[in-house]
């Protein structure tokens, strides 16, 4: 598949048939994120793969609540990722603070973004969590307390009756200019 279709093809997929992800997917898809550019090339992240089902259902259970229950389809999710970020060099740090930017955010990002495109072409769906409980999920998976969970990606096959219909983004000329703002 070319790049733009690959691109137009990726949604955030919140639902999931109950088919479980061979490894080898999985670690194509982890490969993808860890060619991924970053500042300084510091690779400032971390991937936890949570594919055992109990371990897998306690971890989604942490992104929802009784009040806020959005991310309930995790629950379907055969398969979790979470991202931490790693602690960035001291260079890396500074450049941070005087340019008042978190490059380590920046490159989880592409990275995340880079596993994501990765699992559609494996046939797979994803969707970026940001909403968890983070003091659970590191108490459930050992993960130290100076450490930061900043994203979990839930993977699986999509079940395409849960997709909401074709993509809605502004138009070209709403978000784009040239030469000025």
């Amino acid at each position: 598949m070319d790049f733009l279709n690959l691109v137009k093809t990726r949604y955030s997929v919140r639902g999931y048939l109950d088919k479980p992800v061979k490894r080898e997917k999985i670690e194509r898809c982890l490969e993808a994120a860890r060619l991924a550019p970053s500042t300084s090339n510091s690779q400032p992240w971390r991937f936890i793969v949570v594919d055992d089902p109990e371990l897998k259902d306690a971890v989604a259970r942490e992104t929802f609540g009784k009040l806020l229950s959005f991310n309930h389809f995790s629950l379907q999710a055969p398969v979790l990722i979470l991202v931490t970020s790693e602690k960035p060099s001291l260079t890396i740090r500074i450049a941070g603070v005087i340019k008042k930017r978190k490059f380590n955010l920046i490159d989880i990002g592409i990275a995340a973004e880079h596993l994501c495109l990765q699992a559609v072409e494996e046939g797979l769906g994803t969707c970026i969590l940001g909403w968890f409980n983070e003091a659970g999920v590191k108490k459930l998976l050992k993960i130290p307390s100076h450490r930061r969970v900043e994203l979990i990606i839930t993977m699986g096959y999509p079940d395409e009756s849960a997709k909401k219909g074709p993509k809605r983004r502004k138009e070209m000329d709403i978000i784009r200019s040239y030469n000025h703002y």
